[in-house]
């Protein structure tokens, strides 16, 4: 039976790699996946992401309404036809982060917030939410290169505020979600998640 899995944690936890190393291991199994990402996932809401990840100011809820708008469009195009079709959908972030980076980070009311994940209608089978310590996440940071995004430039009190608002995450919804520590190699933290998956899901049992 096809499963929606989100990946989840803030920037530097190592979300891109696991979505990479869990989608492989569900191919190897001959499993019909697809992999996607938020902002983004769809034409029209990879339009969105340029806008959201490039150098405009928003006011908080108008960036929260913006991902909102590019995960409806991402959920009509791309999530549901893949979950209706039998596939394994396996979602580098999706609303946990707006709740997580503009509900905690930027302040805007988290009941508004919850009220639209609401309206979508989708909820993961599985959220596994990386968490990594401030030290390891700036050093991958740094490492990674390359240009940073707008929220990458923001300051280790909104990280940190983040990071907090992903762990009261997963204690207010522990039958949905996983905190798993993401210092570790990324081999493992796939090992992690790989039990994790057998633990929650219909998974076969072979997989390690």
């Amino acid at each position: 039976m096809a499963s929606f899995i989100t990946l989840e944690g803030g920037e530097g936890a190592g979300k891109s790699t696991q979505v990479a190393l869990l989608a492989d291991a569900l191919i190897a199994l001959g499993l019909p996946v697809l992999r996607t990402r938020e902002p983004g996932g769809a034409p029209g809401a990879e339009t969105l992401r340029g806008l959201l990840l490039g150098g405009s100011e928003w006011s908080p809820l108008a960036e929260t309404l913006l991902h909102f708008a590019a995960r409806a469009e991402h959920i009509a195009k791309t999530i549901r036809p893949a979950l209706d079709a039998g596939m394994w959908v396996i979602c580098d972030r999706f609303y946990d982060s707006t709740m997580a980076y503009q509900g905690y980070g930027q302040g805007v009311d988290r009941g508004v917030i919850a009220s639209l994940i609401g309206h979508l209608g989708i909820i993961p089978d599985l959220t596994l939410v990386l968490d990594v310590s401030d030290e390891v996440a700036v050093k991958r940071r740094v490492l990674r290169g390359g240009a940073t995004d707008r929220y990458e430039r923001l300051d280790a009190a909104f990280h940190a505020r983040v990071r907090q608002g992903f762990r009261e995450i997963v204690v207010a919804e522990p039958a949905r979600c996983v905190l798993l520590p993401a210092d570790e190699s990324r081999e493992g933290v796939h090992a992690a998640i790989m039990r994790v998956m057998r633990e929650r899901l219909s998974f076969p049992p072979q997989v390690t």
